[in-house]
């Protein structure tokens, strides 16, 4: 009977030994743990949570660091803060990842955008610059054609002879001929619609005093009336005189020759009016395109 109760408080107490090991070594982690961040809350720096970082046991309990005869409770008791660090950091990383990728994002926004501006800008720089060299192209046209207008302005009552015609009639006749219509046809037909000339038309004929000079003058008239009726020539642009039998001028300016018969010289003489039209109904000179704005 002794020998069963000796054994039986021998095994009583073998198995109340871990306990009072474990509980042994619970307080004095919990102590170790309560007072290590007051001891070192000075000198250890902030970690990535803002908190303390954990801080190993340097206290071994009744079994060492390992406790075979451990229970849940110690167990997680002792995992609970590693595992809520972990999450913590879990969650830190995540939210980094966030605001990284934001960032990332609007950075590639305003790169996008600045070179968008940067784009239009240029496109704009360039339109400026065609609309500069056609302002200067234009600026230098006005400028020629203002120059030629001044020339022809100041040359305006100058007549060059470039055409002349003469007109045979028979002795006392002060009709037309066909060969003198056809003739008259040939220079007058280049005549519509143009500006800057008159016609000068001079009768010559034979005789003497105002017979001559009036003879002279019905040759002439005639001339003038077929070429307003049948080619409408401006009166306005005919000048008519009746020279009678005064000497025509000839090639050798030294001498005069007298008419026989009589005759009309009909002169077209023209000024600078109609260059002047000439250049300003050309059409401009295709711009490069090159010049031309690039599409958008």
């Amino acid at each position: 009977m002794k020998n069963r109760l000796f054994v039986a408080l021998l095994l009583s107490v073998v198995l109340a030994l871990p306990v009072f090991a474990q509980q042994t070594t619970s307080t004095s982690t919990d102590q170790t743990t309560t007072a290590a961040p007051a001891q070192t809350s000075a000198s250890t720096p902030q970690t990535a949570t803002g908190k303390e970082p954990l801080q190993p046991q340097t206290r071994e309990g009744f079994w060492g660091k390992l406790n075979p005869f451990a229970r849940k409770k110690y167990v997680q008791r002792q995992t609970d803060p590693i595992r809520d660090r972990v999450n913590e950091l879990d969650e830190l990383t995540a939210s980094n990842t966030k605001m990284i990728k934001d960032v990332d994002s609007r950075a590639q926004e305003g790169i996008r955008l600045a070179s968008a501006k940067a784009n239009e800008a240029d496109q704009h720089a360039i339109d400026a610059g065609n609309r500069a060299q056609q302002a200067q192209q234009t600026a230098t046209q006005a400028n020629t054609r203002l120059s030629t207008v001044e020339q022809v302005v100041g040359n305006i009552d100058q007549y060059k002879a470039t055409t002349q015609t003469e007109i045979r009639f028979r002795p006392g006749q002060t009709a037309l001929s066909q060969n003198a219509k056809s003739a008259l046809d040939e220079m007058a037909t280049p005549l519509k619609n143009q500006r800057g000339y008159i016609v000068e038309v001079q009768g010559f004929s034979s005789g003497r005093g105002q017979a001559a000079i009036q003879t002279s003058q019905k040759m002439a008239d005639s001339v003038v009336r077929y070429l307003v009726l049948n080619h409408e020539i401006p009166v306005y642009r005919i000048y008519v005189v009746g020279m009678g039998n005064a000497p025509a001028p000839s090639d050798d300016q030294a001498k005069n020759k007298r008419t026989s018969g009589g005759r009309v010289e009909v002169s077209l003489l023209k000024n600078d009016l109609e260059q002047l039209a000439s250049t300003s109904t050309s059409p401009a000179p295709a711009q490069n395109q090159d010049q031309q704005a690039p599409p958008k």
